[in-house]
Formats: C-alpha cells, sequence, structure tokens
C-alpha cells in the first residue's frame, strides 16, 4: 500500500510540476513546506491552485503597464520609456505597486496602482516620501474608501458626473448627501461612518463624522484636505484629458 501511495504522489508531482516561471511558485511552496504536517503532493497541489491566477494577474499587470507607457509616449512631447530605466524613483514606484496589484483582485484599487505608476513616469507624482506614503495608503485602503474620497472632493461635480439628481434640500447632513449618490450605502451608517474615519485619520478627509446637521451649502461642501486633493490626483489617470 505504501509503495502504490508513493508512486500516486510521483505521477501527482509530474502532472502539477511548474514551470519555473513564476516566483510565486517558489514563495508559495516555501511557505507551506515550512508547516510540518503539510508536504510533498499537498504542497504541489496547493501550488497548481495558486500559481497560474497569480502568473494571470502579473501578466495583466505588466500588459497594462507597457500599454500605459506607449500611450504617455503618444500624448507627451519627449517622453520616451526607455529613460524610465535609470529613474530610480519610478523603479521603486513600480517595485512597490507591483507587489500590491498582484495582491489584490478589486479593479479601483489595480487601476489607482497603475495611475500612480504613470504619474511616477511622467513625473507629475509629488515628492519622493509623500509617494511611498501613498503607494501604502493604496494597499491598505478599500474600494469603497476610494470611492468615498473623490465623492467628497466635490459632492455636487461627482453627481454631474454620474447623473446623480439631489433633492431640494434646505438643511441636512453630509451623510444624507453620501446615502443618497450611493444606494449601497443606504442604511450602512456603521460601514461607512468607519471608512469616513479610516480617512480622516489619514489626513485626506477633513471631517470624521457625516451627521452633524447644516445648511445645504455646508452638506455639498468639499471635504478633502490638501493632501487627499494630492492623492486624488496621484490615483487619476494621466492619460485623461
Amino acid at each position: 500500500m505504501a509503495n502504490d501511495e508513493l508512486m500516486v504522489n510521483e505521477e501527482l508531482k509530474d502532472k502539477l510540476k511548474p514551470t519555473g516561471r513564476d516566483w510565486a511558485h517558489t514563495v508559495v511552496k516555501a511557505g507551506i513546506s515550512s508547516i510540518p504536517i503539510v508536504g510533498g503532493a499537498a504542497t504541489e497541489l496547493f501550488s497548481a491552485i495558486v500559481t497560474p491566477p497569480l502568473s494571470k494577474r502579473r501578466d495583466e499587470w505588466i500588459e497594462s503597464i507597457g500599454e500605459g507607457l506607449k500611450r504617455l509616449e503618444a500624448k507627451f512631447e519627449g517622453f520616451k520609456a526607455e529613460d524610465l530605466s535609470q529613474d530610480e524613483m519610478f523603479i521603486t514606484t513600480v517595485m512597490h505597486a507591483t507587489q500590491a496589484a498582484i495582491r489584490n483582485h478589486q479593479e479601483d484599487k489595480k487601476e489607482a496602482l497603475r495611475n500612480a505608476v504613470l504619474n511616477a513616469a511622467v513625473r507629475s507624482a509629488p515628492e519622493e516620501d509623500l509617494q511611498l506614503i501613498f503607494l501604502n495608503f493604496i494597499d491598505s485602503l478599500a474600494p469603497w474608501h476610494i470611492r468615498i474620497l473623490r465623492f467628497f472632493e466635490n459632492p455636487r461635480e461627482w453627481g454631474e458626473k454620474h447623473n446623480v439628481k439631489y433633492p431640494n434640500w434646505s438643511m441636512g447632513s453630509p451623510g444624507s448627501v453620501l446615502e443618497h449618490a450611493f444606494a449601497e450605502l443606504s442604511g450602512r451608517r456603521e460601514f461607512y461612518d468607519q471608512l469616513v474615519r479610516d480617512l480622516s485619520s489619514k489626513g485626506l478627509l477633513g471631517i470624521d463624522s457625516l451627521h452633524t446637521t447644516m445648511s445645504e451649502q455646508g452638506m455639498f461642501a468639499s471635504r478633502t484636505t490638501a493632501m487627499g486633493n494630492q492623492f486624488i490626483r496621484y490615483i487619476t489617470s494621466p492619460l485623461k484629458d
């Protein structure tokens, strides 16, 4: 019986043998092999499940960055992607963004990371230390954080852009405006309050409570800080007009 099991394990290893192209194989295999109760064919099986999606994420990410750089060359006179090989901050940005992109499946976050790389490429990004802070923000924030931050940059303009018509309020709270703009957040006060507190603690929003009654002008006032506005520009594509 032991010999039969050994033969099965060996056959399974041959079938699931990785190509060696993906760095994720080494990482995943080493991590699982360090657990005493898991190893052998189980390690290879896990690698076979996890590695292909990681390879796909990596390849799609690289393709999106390459396409973005080509479009930058077409839009910005004098910009040459090949010159970026000498730009240390750009390389650092790509490394940070790539690791975060492979860890994430949300399109909003991957788009923000891609835009950060493109802004670093055309040197429209902030100072180096702030770029690193912003990259960590993108990695740690949820897509809803980013949506709410963009919304509070200018709620009225956001409404016009997304075809949202607001009631004729005379008084109310910013929370009422937010729930009207995003039907998915209606009745989910605890959830979006936490998102707002997170953004406020990072210095991106200048408000930590959305439930103070105020005039209509106050309800629609911008709530983003100067750093919040910088962050929004950093995650907005330089390819947009």
